[in-house]
Formats: C-alpha cells, sequence, structure tokens
C-alpha cells in the first residue's frame, strides 16, 4: 500500500512521522534480521531519527523508502571508520 501525504494540506508533522516510521522499522528489521525493539532502537539512536524528528531538517516530507536508505548510508558510514 502506498500512501501519500502531503504536509501542506493541514497534515501535522507528527502524523506523517507516525504513519512512515513503522514502514522504516519493518525495512530495517527485514535488512538487519533484527527483532522490532531492536529496529526501533537502532533508528531512535541513529542520526536519520533525530533528523527526522527535527522539524527544520523537512525530512518529514521524504518516503519511507528514502529515508531507510538514509539510515542505511549512515550505518554503512560508521562500519568503514
Amino acid at each position: 500500500m502506498i500512501l501519500i501525504l502531503n504536509a501542506g494540506e493541514g497534515m501535522e508533522h507528527y502524523l506523517i512521522r507516525a504513519t512512515i516510521i513503522p514502514g522504516i522499522v519493518e525495512r530495517i528489521k527485514d535488512y538487519y534480521h533484527m527483532t522490532e525493539r531492536e529496529a526501533l532502537r537502532a533508528f531512535y539512536h541513529s542520526a536519520t531519527g533525530a533528523s527526522l524528528a527535527d522539524d527544520e531538517t523537512g525530512l518529514y516530507g521524504q518516503s519511507e523508502l528514502f529515508l531507510f536508505g538514509l539510515f542505511l548510508e549512515e550505518e554503512r558510514n560508521l562500519w568503514e571508520k
């Protein structure tokens, strides 16, 4: 199911985040073979998760796939250091 949300049409940013975060967490869980709790913790402790929580970044307007990609890139960069 694809859900298209437009923040300009009265949808509050926190509602958009509440809609897309479960999909991001599900992708993390499947990709890394984690439990849901581990995936939630990984996302919320990441820079991507912190940036999504900050309305100033505008990330709430991006798709869950885009945000998952940012999370993966962040994780790869952490392992390369």
